[in-house]
């Protein structure tokens, strides 16, 4: 089932959150602007049901928020790029510096995460799709092409949803498509995920500079607090770049979080080469969160799957080099259970 209300405007524009329920109860919730994801109502062990997607009540919360990027689709690039810029066929293509006057984030100033897209609902048997599309201008945010963006959610009866990503360019360009929802599977009301348990199918992971900007090849996760090959708790904060091991373009396991106290389980699945975990590090209490929750550090956990950070500047990493006339796809796969 799938409905839709009036949530707010943005800019003069209606904002409409659509809601994705399936068969057991469990729901997700999309809005317009930014395509954030702004609720995920699933079961604990017990069969009780939470939200477990921190966000806003309202478009100006969101708003206010905007470099939080809170449960939103992230573009044209996702995290970081050094310099200021990048070079693509021998030429030089420079982008905003966003992030303290030091590095590019998310896109510039006014990203995808900004945007109010088109949307067509679809339900079928045993899911619903939620199809948003965009168009990013050749020169938008200083990157080259016309560029055509369509992300398709899809919630089902077996309490999964998929984001898939699709795009094509007249020209050459770089493309990093992601989403930046923020989990907490005690609920967004359940306060510091650090004791939540998680595991990151990844053997190696970036390295940073004060910039947040890695600096060399990958390094091993070996005896380090970055090995988050087996199950354990987050235990402190992180902004890191994992690779996720097996073939990029395959979707292959990517991570897993548990909630001890409610039992609550999150398996993501993706084909992307790499992960980004946040553990909301940032989060300042300047807004509450829906119903008034105060916002706190460590309050929910992001899994970022993506090409990795500075790709256009590491030529040692796959590169997210989007070809005029080909199509980038990409689709990453979250299971949601219980134990």
């Amino acid at each position: 089932m799938i409905t839709k209300q009036l949530f707010g405007t943005f800019g003069g524009k209606d904002v409409f959150a659509y809601t994705l329920t399936n068969k057991n109860g469990a729901s997700v919730t999309v809005l317009t602007y930014g395509g954030i994801m702004s609720k995920l109502i699933v079961p604990d062990r017990n069969g009780k049901m939470g939200d477990i997607i921190c966000g806003f009540d309202s478009i100006a919360d969101y708003v206010a928020e905007r470099k939080s990027y809170f449960g939103a689709i992230i573009g044209r690039y996702g995290n970081r790029i050094s310099g200021g810029g990048f070079t693509l066929n021998g030429e030089r293509y420079n982008i905003a510096l966003n992030e303290n006057g030091r590095c590019h984030l998310h896109g510039g100033n006014v990203g995808f995460n900004r945007k109010i897209w088109d949307a067509d609902a679809v339900t079928g048997e045993g899911f619903d799709r939620l199809v948003l599309t965009l168009f990013s201008p050749d020169g938008e945010e200083g990157y080259p092409g016309n560029l055509y963006v369509t992300v398709t959610y899809t919630f089902d009866d077996d309490n999964a949803l998929t984001i898939h990503y699709e795009a094509d360019s007249d020209r050459d360009t770089v493309l990093n498509l992601t989403s930046h929802t923020y989990y907490n599977l005690n609920g967004y009301d359940g306060g510091s995920v650090l004791e939540q348990e998680l595991m990151i199918n990844a053997d190696r992971y970036d390295e940073v500079n004060e910039l947040l900007l890695p600096y060399r090849e990958p390094v091993p996760v070996e005896g380090t607090a970055f090995d988050f090959r087996t199950l354990r708790p987050i235990g402190q904060t992180y902004d890191h770049n994992f690779v996720i091991n097996g073939k990029p373009g395959e979707l292959r396991p990517g991570a897993e979080a548990y909630d001890p106290k409610t039992g609550r389980t999150l398996t993501m699945y993706t084909d992307t080469p790499a992960v980004q975990l946040y553990t909301a590090g940032g989060m300042n209490g300047k807004t509450p969160f829906k119903g008034g929750v105060p916002e706190k550090l460590y309050h929910a956990f992001c899994l970022e799957t993506q090409y990795s950070p500075d790709t256009p500047n590491r030529p040692y990493m796959p590169q997210c080099t989007l070809k005029a006339g080909e199509k980038y796809d990409s689709t990453t796969k979250y299971v949601f259970g219980v134990k």
